[in-house]
Formats: structure tokens, C-alpha cells, sequence
């Protein structure tokens, strides 16, 4: 495949993606389940490290490698952080200073995430694209490894940075707190 035209099908992807996250950042949430929500996921981050980031990012980004089914999920995936954002922006006023997308844009694990999940939905139109036109899946396993491999780099990398600005964030929160 040209370098070309998997470069636009990407950006494409990254435009979906964006497009989805938008959408969930602004549904409308009642204050009763941003509340609910964010006690939910306080629960689920209490005590995550690095490995456990990565590790809930690769559940997540693999399955938007399964041919067709990854833009759906990956598309779910972006909405449903959106959604996130929007229950984090009702019980954190600084958040609603930013644009949605400022978070995934202008974080470098936002960017490495972004990125991540993008090559895992553009593969998966790709593979769906190659089985649609009868072509062989055998050409598309070097890929699709190369890029699984790629994608697991990027997410564990991104797992340490956003690790460590969790770190230094709420340490600063919590000094700011007892002062």
C-alpha cells in the first residue's frame, strides 16, 4: 500500500476519533450521573500505577484492530471519554476553561493515545476493506503486527507519562489543599 494513502486513511481516523470524542464531551449529563460517574471512576483509578493505565489503554485499543468491528468500538471508545470529560468538567469548574479536545491535543499521553487508537481503527478499515474485496489477509498480517507492536509502544509510553503527571499533579493538588 502506498505510504500515502495509509498516511490519509489514518488522519482520517484521527478525525473520527475526534469528531466522536467531541460528540461525547458534549452530550448533556444530569449532575446526579456526572456524580455517579465520577465516583465510579475514582474507584477504579484509587491505587493505579503505570502498568495498570497501560494495561486498561491496551484493552481498549486492541480491540479496535478486529476488522470492522474496531471503528465501532473505537468510535464508542472516543465518545464514552468525551462523555467522561463532560462529568469531570461538572465537578471540576477549572476543566470547563478548556476546549474537550485540548486534553487529548495538548497532553503528550493524549497525543501518544490519540495517535494509538487511530492506527488500531484505520487498521481495522483496512483488514475489513481487504476481506470486502476477497484480497488476501496473509499480506495484512506484517502490518497489522508491525502496527499492533507500535501501538503497544505508544501506550506504554504514554501509560509512564500520564503516570507520572497524575504523580506530580496531585501531589501540587494535594499541598495546595493542606496550605
Amino acid at each position: 500500500m502506498l505510504v500515502k494513502k495509509r498516511l490519509l486513511i489514518f488522519l482520517i481516523f484521527i478525525v473520527i476519533f475526534s469528531i466522536a470524542y467531541s460528540a461525547g464531551s458534549a452530550s448533556n449529563l444530569s449532575e446526579d450521573d456526572s456524580k455517579s460517574f465520577i465516583k465510579e471512576f475514582q474507584h477504579v483509578v484509587e491505587g493505579i500505577d503505570a502498568i495498570g493505565i497501560f494495561t486498561h489503554n491496551t484493552s481498549v485499543a486492541l480491540p479496535m484492530f478486529v476488522p470492522g468491528f474496531g471503528i465501532i468500538w473505537g468510535s464508542f471508545a472516543a465518545w464514552s471519554t468525551g462523555l467522561a470529560f463532560k462529568a469531570l468538567v461538572s465537578t471540576t469548574p477549572t476543566l470547563a476553561k478548556l476546549p474537550p479536545l485540548a486534553i487529548i491535543y495538548l497532553s503528550p499521553f493524549g497525543v501518544m493515545e490519540l495517535i494509538a487508537y487511530s492506527i488500531g481503527m484505520s487498521r481495522s478499515f483496512l483488514l475489513i476493506n481487504t476481506i470486502l474485496r476477497r484480497g488476501s489477509l496473509k499480506k495484512e498480517l506484517r502490518p497489522t503486527a508491525i502496527e499492533i507492536g507500535i501501538v503497544i509502544a505508544l501506550l506504554l509510553a504514554a501509560a509512564f507519562i500520564e503516570y507520572a503527571m497524575i504523580q506530580e499533579f496531585g501531589s501540587t493538588l494535594t499541598q495546595s489543599k493542606t496550605h
